[in-house]
C-alpha cells in the first residue's frame, strides 16, 4: 500500500502507518495517528481523522463506504482523552460514526450506526442497522443490539457468530480485485 498519496495524510509529524496488504480507495481520506493492520480495507469515501488522539484498525477488518473515524483529544478530566480502537474481523457497513470508542474482535457494525465516546462494543455483536450507541455503554458480546438508543434484543446464533470472519474475509477478497484488477 503506497501511503505517499493526497487522501492519506500527515497531521502534524504523525503520518498513518498503513499495512502493506491493506486497501485504501482513492477516494477515502487517512490522516493523522491512523494504524491499519493486515488485510484491512477503507472503502470509497471514508474519512479516518486521528488528529487529536490516535485510532488503530485490526486486521482483516473493513471500513465501507461514508463511514466517518474520529478521536476526542485528552483533557484535564480525561488525560487520555477517547481514542479509537477496532479489532480484528470487523465489518463496519456503509455511513457508520465510530467516536472514540472500542470495538472488539469479530463484531458486525450495521449500516447508518452511530457509536459515541468511550463505548465498548464486546467480541462477537451485532449492532442493527441505524442504531445509537451512547457513551460510555458497554455492549455485552454474544449479542445482538437495536435501536436509539440501542437495546440488547437477543443471543446471537452460532451462525451469525461464524458470519462475522467470513464477513471480513469477503470484503478482504473484494479489495483484492481493486489491488490486482482482472483484464
Amino acid at each position: 500500500m503506497s501511503t505517499h498519496s493526497k487522501n492519506i495524510e500527515a497531521y502534524i509529524q504523525h503520518f498513518p502507518e498503513i499495512s502493506a496488504s491493506s486497501w485504501v480507495h482513492h477516494s477515502a481520506n487517512v490522516i493523522g495517528r491512523v494504524k491499519i493492520a493486515d488485510h484491512s480495507s477503507i472503502w470509497c469515501g471514508a474519512v479516518i481523522r486521528g488528529d487529536v488522539n490516535h485510532i488503530n484498525i485490526g486486521h482483516h477488518t473493513n471500513i465501507q463506504d461514508l463511514s466517518v473515524l474520529h478521536v476526542s483529544h485528552p483533557t484535564t478530566i480525561k488525560s487520555d482523552g477517547s481514542p479509537l480502537n477496532i479489532g480484528n474481523y470487523v465489518t463496519v457497513g456503509h455511513n457508520v460514526i465510530l467516536h472514540g470508542c472500542n470495538i472488539q474482535d469479530e463484531c458486525l457494525i450495521g449500516m447508518g450506526s452511530l457509536i459515541m465516546d468511550d463505548a465498548i462494543v464486546e467480541r462477537n455483536v451485532i449492532v442493527g442497522a441505524g442504531s445509537l450507541v451512547s457513551e460510555g455503554k458497554i455492549l455485552e458480546s454474544g449479542f445482538l443490539y437495536l435501536g436509539r438508543p440501542a437495546k440488547k434484543i437477543r443471543a446471537l446464533t452460532p451462525e451469525e457468530i461464524a458470519y462475522f470472519k467470513k464477513s471480513a474475509d469477503y470484503y478482504t477478497a473484494l479489495s483484492l480485485n481493486y489491488i490486482n484488477p482482472r483484464t
